[in-house]
């Protein structure tokens, strides 16, 4: 991949990855590309969940076996836990949902409530979202709001003012899925921008380098989001190759790509930088609750800087 020589050395954070729909190969090649760590938000399933039970198992494995998968590529895994704002519609189970939420968000591991907010801006999308912004500011943890894909402007301003109608601090809440429509108000007022990057729709990595040529590098962060369509999990560092292929100082490279996600969401305590700085040592012998990323015969990868000599 030719775009790796442009951005050699550097650590990537991408701040918004679904990776239970990822492969095995794309962690590899995450962490081949510079990637140290990832955010994970609670997301819907494609097709309608029938149950409570089938969100108890998802939240359990985002703070479980995918935190564990992702350690097996070196690479730190993350994650925001709420009802998403498309199931929030499915009234009779949102409010099982919302009975279960404060077993899983105080879980290590867990940097914030998310991605909640609006789809179809509906009056029960509104409830939920409400309850789960007092849920937040109980447990003290950052909000990530997903805005909405139709009628996005409105959708993103109603976000903002009803998280601070209860009292939270524009620096808390990370507002996600920015376009050119709606970085400027998100950063006027005090939020985090967040900027998916996403084949054919949202934002591509071109006009992401024309946002930061515009408004700079505080504040802004871009992510991937990388769910079970068509999506890149390599869309943070190709948008960093581009950024400094068009001229973008490695310091602003730095802040969209790294370092604002880690101060945004280090206000969790499950964070911090100088964590994310040093290496996570890979060892895939390691099991979970007796399950492991390996299949019969597979030889395991041990990183050279364990003790253990095989």
């Amino acid at each position: 991949m030719d775009f790796l020589d442009d951005i050699r050395g550097m650590k990537f954070f991408d701040m918004h990855a679904h990776m239970s729909s990822r492969t095995t190969d794309d962690y590899q090649a995450m962490a081949d590309a510079g990637i140290v760590a990832v955010i994970e938000p609670a997301f819907w399933l494609g097709q309608p969940r029938t149950g409570v039970d089938s969100f108890r198992d998802y939240f359990a494995s985002l703070v479980g076996w995918e935190r564990f998968r992702s350690s097996q590529f070196g690479i730190r895994h993350y994650c925001t836990i709420g009802l998403n704002s498309k199931e929030s519609n499915q009234i009779e189970l949102a409010e099982q949902v919302m009975e279960i939420l404060p077993l899983f968000i105080y879980k290590e591991g867990v940097v914030g409530v998310g991605e909640i907010g609006f789809d179809d801006q509906t009056p029960a999308e509104e409830k939920y979202y409400r309850a789960q912004l007092e849920l937040a500011k109980e447990a003290n943890l950052p909000v990530q709001i997903h805005t909405p894909h139709r009628d996005k402007k409105r959708g993103t301003t109603r976000s903002m003012d009803i998280a601070v109608e209860h009292g939270l601090d524009p620096g808390m809440v990370i507002v996600d899925h920015n376009n050119e429509e709606t970085v400027k108000e998100v950063l006027d007022r005090g939020f985090w921008a967040g900027f998916t990057i996403y084949p054919f729709t949202k934002m591509g990595n071109e006009r992401m380098v024309e946002i930061v040529k515009q408004y700079g590098s505080h504040r802004i962060m871009v992510n991937s989001a990388c769910d079970w369509g068509i999506s890149d999990p390599l869309a943070v560092p190709k948008t960093a190759a581009l950024m400094k292929q068009k001229g973008i100082s490695d310091h602003d490279i730095r802040m969209v790509t790294f370092e604002n996600a880690v101060t945004a969401f280090a206000q969790s305590g499950q964070l911090s930088l100088d964590e994310l700085e040093q290496p996570l040592t890979i060892d895939q012998s390691q099991k979970f609750n007796g399950s492991t990323i390996l299949r019969g015969g597979q030889a395991p990868r041990i990183a050279k800087e364990s003790i253990t000599i095989r």
